[in-house]
């Protein structure tokens, strides 16, 4: 209101965390919440005003609309969504736009912005401040350095918002960095065993599941993967919880989904090699509300002596840089200090060039292309924040899923249900999915009327309440087994 803007846009990475998000906003707005929060993203299916309202038909195209046009106080989208959106050639796509301008973006978690687009990216949220009068705040802890004149096109005019964030940091201190080496499966399971509270984070789910099944004896042991449905993965956390309150031991092993805003707090972290920006979001989950020292809380990252377990070809660098980083005299005791971050990031970009940081050539097509004759259509299909295409399956966990899956057979509408069983999806790799859809372990509810829609996992065998989705063979996963 200060400055004439019109609206917040929220932009999450992670579609699992919009919700929530979407929620804690809705609420401090108390009786304003509902109408002034429009909540837009791909797994998102609005509520249908009931039958009996007599504008039912009238207030759902009013939401369908507001969500084609962003057009409400408070928007919370994904990173997918509004990148997509600035580059979009559809015009359903681009009716959202006229409503960026004049608004504040918050950028959550700026460092996620993928590196093959990161150029293209930047001078789109550079063309909003420049010329749509849009504020734009890049929320993060490990700030990547993407100021002028270091970053080539990068941003002009940035300032801090935080009063003195060196100060800052050293008073938020919570954690200890160190690396520990190369460890072994069994050097790990066993210095894991030796700790009663410990979370350990691995690159890829093959690798959680074969150092939790060391594991599985121990008191307290536990496994978190997204082969798991988010209920199944409330629950296990849910557990975990209960056991660190009451002091009881608790060793939970996770892919790098835990480090999306979960909110769990351990004593000890160990984190597989990977970017310092991911090392810092494990450390965020390691004395978490500074219930404890700083000195006795130790995030400990270590090198896998599996080459099966090294980090995936995407990954690869961002550890590297790291390695390059953390062993720097200057950065050796501090990792995660914003002068250590800062420096990770210059090296990461310096290592890409200017060429993978826009892999498509997506600035070089603009520059060669007049305003008025842009390859709008060519910019659209290159400009894809996600290359895997993830498949949903529905996973009959509980009494609720079975109750839903059975009503969508007989529902004439599927929002509200739709809406019910996200808590049940698993998103499997084209591969899998197809494998399974083979195996007819999975099948498409009440296909007559849905198509494939909604596709359920009818085999349960496969299910596994340690790994999920799960079995002796999943060769399928091989060439997918390093999405989180």
């Amino acid at each position: 209101m200060r400055h004439g803007l019109r609206r917040v846009i929220f932009v999450i990475p992670f579609t699992s965390i919009v919700e929530q998000n979407a929620a804690v906003f809705r609420n401090a707005l108390g009786e304003f919440g509902q109408s002034a929060v429009l909540e837009h993203h791909s797994a998102f299916v609005p509520t249908n005003p009931p039958k009996s309202d007599p504008d039912h038909y009238q207030a759902r195209e009013k939401l369908r609309l507001a969500m084609e046009n962003w057009d409400a106080p408070i928007i919370v989208t994904t990173a997918v969504q509004f990148f997509e959106s600035l580059f979009a050639a559809r015009p359903s796509q681009c009716r959202k736009l006229h409503n960026i301008a004049g608004s504040v973006v918050i950028l959550d978690e700026a460092q996620t912005l993928p590196l093959k687009l990161l150029r293209p990216a930047v001078a789109a949220i550079d063309e909003l401040a420049r010329n749509y009068r849009s504020s734009i705040v890049l929320c993060t802890a490990t700030q990547p350095a993407l100021n002028a004149p270091d970053f080539r096109g990068g941003l002009e005019k940035v300032r801090e918002l935080a009063p003195d964030p060196p100060e800052l940091f050293r008073k938020l201190e919570r954690v200890r960095v160190r690396h520990v080496g190369t460890l072994d499966d069994d050097a790990l399971a066993a210095q894991l065993r030796d700790l009663d509270q410990v979370l350990c984070i691995v690159n890829n789910r093959r690798h959680a599941r074969a150092l939790y099944q060391a594991l599985a004896d121990q008191p307290g042991a536990r496994h978190l993967t997204t082969l798991m449905c988010a209920k199944h993965r409330s629950q296990v956390l849910a557990e975990v919880r209960r056991r660190l309150e009451a002091g009881e031991p608790c060793r939970l092993v996770s892919t790098s989904l835990i480090e999306a805003g979960v909110d769990i707090s351990l004593p000890t972290v160990y984190r597989a090699e990977a970017g310092l920006d991911s090392v810092a979001q494990a450390a965020g989950r390691c004395n978490r509300n500074g219930e404890r020292a700083a000195e006795s809380s130790e995030v400990r990252v270590f090198a896998t002596a599996n080459g099966d377990w090294a980090p995936p070809p995407e990954l690869r660098q961002f550890a590297q840089a790291a390695q390059e980083v953390m062993r720097q005299p200057q950065f050796r005791d501090d990792p995660l200090s914003p002068s250590a971050i800062e420096a990770y990031f210059r090296l990461l970009y310096w290592q890409k060039g200017d060429k993978e940081l826009d892999a498509a050539n997506l600035l070089g097509l603009c520059a060669a292309s007049r305003i008025d004759s842009l390859p709008l259509e060519t910019l659209a299909a290159k400009f894809r924040m996600i290359d895997t295409v993830q498949m949903p399956v529905i996973v009959p966990f509980d009494d609720d899923a079975r109750r839903d899956i059975e009503s969508l057979r007989y529902a004439e509408r599927s929002g509200g249900l739709a809406r019910a069983l996200q808590p049940y999806l698993v998103q499997l790799p084209r591969n899998g999915f197809d494998a399974l859809r083979k195996a007819a372990a999975i099948q498409p509810v009440a296909p007559e009327k849905w198509g494939e829609q909604f596709m359920e996992l009818v085999n349960m065998d496969i299910y596994s309440s340690e790994f999920g989705i799960w079995w002796e063979e999943p060769t399928f996963m091989n060439s997918a087994n390093t999405i989180i």
